[in-house]
């Protein structure tokens, strides 16, 4: 038992990975799933508590960043009594190439997954040249 669940928790960032912060909470690294295809790249980030208004998605140069923010509270006149499960924000910060069109990456987040669709760029296919004498 105790085996599963060190398989579940999430992973805390890095320190190394951490920025200066004004905000006093744990910062995890969400699970992602990368899927490639001909046109496109596809990340599925597992956020649980965060909802459109709480995530941040940014392109600094060939950086992008997810931020999500849980602000998690405790019903009223309700105590936690037992907790296996941390709450924090989550951040996650990958390095693009430049096959990917920028301007057209689309983020939706539905029930704490967050979902990138990023196309690629049209790649010029390659054709032959005719070479011609003189």
């Amino acid at each position: 038992m105790a085996d599963k669940t060190k398989e579940i928790q999430k992973k805390e960032a890095a320190e190394a990975d951490l920025v200066e912060r004004t905000r006093a909470a744990k910062i995890y690294n969400p699970d992602v799933d990368i899927i490639e295809g001909k046109d496109r790249i596809v990340v599925i980030a597992d956020m649980p508590g965060v909802s459109e208004n709480s995530v941040e998605v940014t392109l600094d140069d060939n950086v992008l960043t997810i931020y999500g923010r849980v602000d998690w509270k405790l019903p009223e006149k309700m105590k936690l009594t037992h907790a296996e499960y941390g709450v924090g924000d989550y951040q996650r910060i990958f390095t693009i190439s430049g096959e990917i069109n920028r301007e057209s990456i689309e983020a939706r987040v539905k029930n704490g997954v967050l979902r990138l669709v990023m196309p690629k760029n049209d790649v010029p296919k390659m054709r032959k040249i005719a070479v011609k004498a003189g």
